[in-house]
């Protein structure tokens, strides 16, 4: 079990919402006319990519290996109108619990697991095996979602992303000299902030850049896990994605790396504060999967 502290937050007052979305078929832009993308030495690829039921990519396994672009592990969910869908992009958090309400396998649960897609469109819900195999596209899930509007009392200048209550409670932290810390996986410099800067943090993903191998192991990134705790150094995420020198960003692994210039491992991020108020210590193993007891 993971050693953590105890941080107040205003759990009491957070309001749980229902939040419908349904499985999304894989999709492919109507132009370019050639559905083929660009590895970044710039040779042309066709892998599978984001959206479907995934059968054999699991939040804890790796986030690397795969012959796939950006995958989603398990399920990934959408509404069909663009605002309601934006609606279950923004409530939906990380830790909620997901409910099938239609098809063969009606009654199961999954677990929200991040936010992802082009442009925040998309939801990843994880469920085990056996209920994958009954599931088909189309299929509705409503989520309980419940998260956003979280504060820390004690904590009053880190801002909350996406993020359970249930699961922070789970999260290893310890506060130091009024800073709260986060135990994480691993850490993320500013110059390999990719794919998502610019953007909202209240959905979608910020992707860790790994076309540069080498330094990707000297950094201890290249053995990420779907799931995995990071910290993004220098990275403001209060209203959007950003550089911003001493600031920092709690994100965690949703998405498979792929093979794309500026793209990696994709991550949802769940905490930021913009001048030393966040920080991070070395939990090795830090996973979701285990905290959230998730069963493949």
């Amino acid at each position: 079990m993971t050693n953590t502290t105890n941080v107040a937050t205003n759990s009491a007052d957070i309001v749980a919402v229902s939040a419908m979305g349904a499985i999304v078929n894989p999709a492919f832009s109507a132009l370019p006319a050639e559905p083929y993308r660009l590895k970044s030495d710039g040779t042309a690829f066709l892998w599978p990519t984001f959206g479907g039921i995934v059968y054999n990519v699991s939040t804890g396994d790796s986030a690397f290996g795969w012959s796939g672009d950006c995958i989603h592990p398990s399920v990934s969910i959408a509404h069909a109108d663009a605002n309601k869908n934006r609606g279950l992009n923004v409530f939906a958090c990380v830790g909620n619990i997901a409910t099938i309400v239609s098809g063969a396998a009606k009654g199961a649960k999954g677990i929200v697991t991040g936010k992802s897609g082009r442009f925040s469109d998309q939801v990843i819900v994880h469920f085990d095996m056996e209920t994958r195999r009954k599931l088909a596209v189309d299929d509705k899930i409503m989520v309980r979602a419940e998260g956003v509007g979280m504060s820390l009392p004690e904590h009053p200048d880190v801002s909350m992303k996406s993020l359970s209550p249930a699961l922070f409670d789970l999260l290893p932290k310890k506060a130091e000299d009024g800073v709260l810390k986060i135990g994480v996986t691993g850490i993320v410099p500013p110059h390999f902030v990719g794919a998502g800067a610019g953007l909202t943090s209240e959905g979608g993903s910020l992707h860790i850049q790994s076309t540069d191998r080498a330094t990707l192991k000297d950094l201890g990134l290249d053995a990420l896990r779907l799931g995995d705790v990071v910290a993004f150094q220098d990275t403001d995420s209060r209203y959007n994605h950003g550089y911003l020198r001493g600031a920092m960003s709690i994100g965690i692994v949703g998405q498979t790396d792929g093979p794309r210039a500026g793209y990696g491992p994709g991550c949802t991020i769940v905490m930021t504060a913009p001048s030393g108020q966040l920080g991070c210590y070395d939990a090795p193993n830090t996973n979701i999967a285990p905290l959230l007891e998730i069963v493949q």
